[in-house]
Parts: structure tokens; sequence; C-alpha cells
């Protein structure tokens, strides 16, 4: 699974936000500019995050925008679907719009369902203060598996 700019771009500044901006809004550029976005898409992806309730923007000199709510109330997967992008494992449209082959599902359509079905979960799971925090990272097996067993999904 690929996940476009939109999505990463969005979860990175909203990411950015609850790690430095807590104490004041913070300007679109100085975003930008910490995590090497562009500007322009930035301030297109904000608008549907305020619309989505998720930041509030503030005007004036110190003005910029916010997390409208505390990060640890904020999950991944609210982000990605506040900026409309979907995480599907399967490229059909599902059973109404036409299946995987035309009028059928492709003989791996539920393992790829399955699959997006957990990667939803596990962005429901994980809040914006968690990201900020620092994930598990690959080299730490003990910590990945904690996060895995949070969600039922280690191995036994």
């Amino acid at each position: 699974m690929e996940l476009n700019t939109k999505g990463r771009y969005a979860v990175m500044a909203m990411t950015y936000l609850a790690k430095f901006g807590a104490d004041a809004a913070l300007p679109l550029s100085v975003v930008a500019e910490g995590q090497h976005l562009s500007l322009a898409y930035l301030e297109q992806l904000f608008v549907r995050l305020r619309r989505a309730g998720l930041v509030e923007s503030a005007r004036g000199r110190s003005g910029g925008y916010r997390l409208a709510r505390q990060p640890e109330a904020i999950n991944v997967a609210e982000i990605m679907a506040a900026v409309e992008e979907p995480v599907r494992m399967t490229r059909c449209e599902g059973l109404d719009g036409g299946g995987c082959l035309g009028d059928q599902r492709c003989l791996t359509h539920e393992l790829w369902e399955a699959l997006g079905e957990h990667i939803n979960t596990f962005l429901t799971h994980v809040t914006l203060a968690e990201v900020a925090a620092g994930m598990p990272g690959r080299d730490r097996e003990a910590g990945a598996e904690d996060w895995l067993r949070r969600f039922g999904m280690a191995a036994e």
C-alpha cells in the first residue's frame, strides 16, 4: 500500500502542530519549513482540516493554526479522512461500483480487504500524541510487539 501525499503531509503537519504548537498558533510557513513541505499544498490541506474541526485558525500578527482538540483526542484515521485520503487495499469500488475485474471480485480480494481493515483499525487507535511522542521504530522489536499486541495482532 502506498499513501498519497495528502494523507502523509496532513499527518506530518498535524504532528508538527502537536509537538511544537502547544503554546501558540503556528504560521503554516513555519510548519512547511519545519517539515520541508510545500506551503501552497499545506494551505489546501489545512482548509480541509479546519472544516473537519481538527485545527483552528487565528488571524493577525500571532496568527496561524493550532489543534482544535488535545492531541490525545485526535487519531490518525480522522486526519486521513479529513483530507479525503482513503486507506484501501483493493482496487475495486465495492459491490455497488463494480468488482476488481469488472463485475466480479479477484481471487485475492478478501485478503486485501482484511488487510485494509487492519490498517484502518490501527490508524483509528493511534493518536496524534503518540505519533508526536515517537512511534516504535522497526529496530525496536519489543516496542513494535507491544503495539501489535494492543491491536490483537501480535504473534503468539
